[in-house]
């Protein structure tokens, strides 16, 4: 049964709110955690998320989140080499204008290489991969087609995960020491007592009818900004939620493939080797959805929309594109991951990441844990976490 008390109980359990959960019961092993989702863990966003991440940010906190993330999931995957997390060789096409931008936004770590073409692909059992192999440009990624003056850096330090399957991992190694609550659903958040006192406790009032009071708590609602539970807290962060749609291209990748990001029109190909079909991802531009209604699967509007930009890129590619994921995810004013203590610090929220919920997580969780007054973090590696259990 879950206590009547707890010291946090985190709400939402994607890839943020595990991160969360882990990160303070890392901090602290003997602290009271209570993580809450209205479904099942990793079922939200994260389970929609392309998990790619690119060694990169737009700001100097964003480039430093991504720096500590990216050690954060190394040390991650240095201990447990099974986890869904894959090393993928990454190019980046920039046309000139944008060129002397990458430099500042990408990592000293990603090593950017200016190269006159994609490298070769390795040899395959997969013949015939994704489009043209007599393309004389640009050997190695037939399909693909660049602008004439496109400039191609290589790029290292790029990886994918399979989020939802990393979600499911996580949770398992957390629940030897935190409590978790699956299809309970928050419906209400109340720094004021029943009896009209501030205890300076936080009262969660649960779908299941029951009332957990928690010493702090975390929001990390993905995409339910507007839940009612919490929707006048989180009004003032300014935060919209915008749809999210890629294609599914039924092309098996070979093995040399790589991702490819198209810096101007933020859009990138993906090889999901460990899936057996790569995804496109575009920016679509279509705000204020609501994540309950993001269930109907794809419109013909999403098709021609996500065809068309791929066709710009890869044409013969585009009529693959038979399938693919719809959902959306929480947006700051900002263009940075929004971190910040509410109700006097009693209640603090994680997220609105711009799309960037798995690559920065880690650090996202860091910034929340340290709002929360905890000690500072010991190393990040899942064989750590055995070891306190």
């Amino acid at each position: 049964m879950t206590p009547a008390r707890t010291d946090v109980a985190v709400v939402g359990a994607g890839i943020v709110g595990c991160m969360v959960a882990r990160e303070i019961t890392a901090r602290i092993p003997d602290a009271s955690v209570v993580l809450l989702d209205r479904d099942t863990v990793g079922t939200g966003a994260s389970r929609r998320s392309a998990g790619l991440h690119c060694p990169r940010g737009s700001t100097e906190r964003v480039r430093r989140m991504a720096r500590y993330s990216q050690d954060y999931y190394g040390e991650l995957k240095a201990g447990a080499p099974g986890l869904p997390i894959h090393e993928v060789p990454m190019s980046v096409v920039a046309s000139p204008a944008s060129a002397p931008r990458l430099r500042e936004v990408y990592l000293d770590s990603a090593e950017l290489t200016r190269t006159d073409h994609l490298p070769d692909r390795a040899p395959s059992g997969h013949p015939g991969g994704p489009g043209n192999p007599g393309d004389p440009a640009h050997p190695g990624h037939p399909g693909i087609r660049f602008p004439e003056d496109a400039e191609i850096w290589d790029c290292q330090g790029a990886q994918y995960a399979d989020v939802y399957a990393l979600v499911q991992e996580l949770t398992r190694e957390l629940r030897p020491r935190a409590t978790l609550r699956e299809c309970v659903r928050v419906d209400a958040v109340n720094t004021v007592g029943h009896n009209g006192r501030d205890t300076g406790d936080v009262e969660l009032r649960l779908g299941t009818g029951e009332t957990l009071t928690a010493g702090r708590v975390v929001l990390a609602p993905g995409p339910w900004l507007a839940a009612p539970a919490w929707r006048g807290l989180v009004a003032p962060l300014g935060a919209r939620v915008k749809k999210v749609v890629a294609l599914h291209i039924e092309q098996v990748p070979d093995r040399g493939d790589r991702a490819v990001v198209f810096q101007d029109e933020d859009a990138f190909l993906l090889p999901l080797h460990a899936l057996g079909h790569w995804l496109f991802s575009y920016t679509c531009t279509t705000w204020d959805v609501d994540p309950d209604e993001m269930v109907d699967g794809l419109s013909p509007h999403d098709v021609d929309e996500a065809r068309g930009s791929l066709r710009r890129h890869a044409p013969e590619l585009a009529e693959r594109g038979v399938s693919g994921r719809v959902f959306c995810d929480a947006y700051s004013p900002t263009g940075e991951p929004e971190v910040r203590a509410l109700e006097d610090g009693r209640v603090v929220f994680a997220g609105a990441a711009n799309g960037s919920g798995y690559r920065l997580a880690p650090a996202i969780a860091a910034e929340a844990a340290d709002l929360l007054h905890l000690p500072p973090k010991p190393p990040h590696t899942m064989e750590k976490q055995r070891s306190q259990s």
